[in-house]
C-alpha cells in the first residue's frame, strides 16, 4: 500500500495512471485547491494542519510509504485548521516555512519518519517521465544559446539554499526575469519581448539542495507554448532531476516552432 499526497499539477494524474493500471494498492491524501481527486472512492481531503487525521489515515491503512506529487502551496498559517497533532507539529512547520517551500517539505517528511512513514521518490513509478542527458529537438543550441545556457546555470545554482525559485529566464547573457511565488507561468509572461523573437532561454532546475524525492521542477506543453510566447528559442532541464510531461507533443511542438529541448 502507498500513500499517495497530491497536490496541484498534472503530474499527479500521470502517476494515478500508472499505479492503476500496475495494480498497486493505494490511498490518496488529496491537499490540493480544488480537491481535484474527490471523486476517487481511495481519496481523502485532508488540511495541511490535520497531520493527527493524514497519519491515523495511512497507519489504519497499514500504509508505510508515501509518495509527493503536485504543487502544495504555502498555508495562510492563521487560517488553518489544526487537530491535535497539527498543534504540536504547526511551531516546526511555521519555522521552516521563514526558510522556503523546500524547507516546509523537508520538516514534513521528517515528521512522517519520526511516524515510521517513509517517502518514496516521487518518479518510483513514472521514471521514464525525466529525461537524460542530450537534445530531444531538431534545433540544437548554437553559441549564443550555449552562453545564455551557461548564464542561467550560474544564476540558479548561486542562489540562497532555501530559495524558492525553480526556473530563471536569460536572453543575450542577461538575467531578464527569476521565479517568484507566482510560479513558471507568472515568470514568463514577464519576459515578453517585441524586439528579440525565438531568443533567449528558459532554465528550470531543482533548487538548491533540494530533496529530490519531492517537489521537482515540472515541465509540458503549457510551458513550451509560454516559453513560445514570450519569444524564447529554448528550455533547458537537468538530467533526471525534473518532471516532463506530454513528452511527444513537446517535442513535435519544439521541432515546429524551430525551438530546443536540452538536457544537461
Amino acid at each position: 500500500m502507498i500513500g499517495l499526497i497530491f497536490g496541484d499539477s498534472d503530474f499527479p494524474k500521470e502517476i494515478l495512471k500508472t499505479i492503476k493500471k500496475k495494480k498497486v494498492k493505494y490511498l490518496i491524501i488529496d491537499l490540493s485547491k480544488t480537491k481535484k481527486f474527490k471523486k476517487d472512492k481511495k481519496s481523502s481531503s485532508v488540511s495541511i494542519g490535520q497531520f493527527g487525521k493524514i497519519i491515523n489515515i495511512l497507519r489504519e491503512n497499514n500504509c508505510k510509504k508515501v509518495l509527493f506529487a503536485g504543487k502544495v502551496n504555502k498555508p495562510n498559517f492563521s487560517k488553518l485548521k489544526l487537530d491535535f497533532k497539527g498543534i504540536y507539529y504547526i511551531p516546526r512547520i511555521i519555522k521552516a516555512s521563514k526558510l522556503g517551500d523546500a524547507a516546509i517539505l523537508k520538516e514534513i517528511i521528517k515528521i512522517l519518519l519520526q511516524n515510521k512513514i517513509k517517502t518514496e521518490n516521487s518518479l518510483t513509478f513514472n521514471p521514464e517521465l525525466s529525461l537524460k542527458k542530450g537534445n530531444y529537438s531538431k534545433i540544437k543550441p548554437n553559441k549564443q544559446d550555449q552562453l545564455d545556457i551557461k548564464k542561467a546555470i550560474k544564476t540558479l545554482n548561486s542562489l540562497k539554499q532555501y530559495n524558492f525559485s525553480q526556473g530563471v529566464v536569460v536572453r543575450n547573457k542577461k538575467v531578464v526575469s527569476i521565479e517568484g511565488k507566482g510560479g513558471t507561468k507568472i515568470m514568463l509572461k514577464k519576459s515578453r519581448s517585441k524586439k528579440f523573437r525565438n531568443h533567449g532561454v528558459l532554465a528550470k532546475f531543482p533548487k538548491k539542495k533540494q530533496d529530490l524525492r519531492v517537489d521537482l521542477p515540472t515541465i509540458g506543453l503549457k510551458t513550451l507554448k509560454q516559453s513560445k510566447t514570450a519569444g524564447l528559442k529554448g528550455i533547458v532541464i537537468k538530467s533526471k532531476q525534473h518532471v516532463f510531461l506530454d513528452k511527444r507533443k513537446c517535442i513535435k511542438f519544439a521541432n515546429k516552432n524551430r525551438m530546443f529541448i536540452s538536457v544537461k
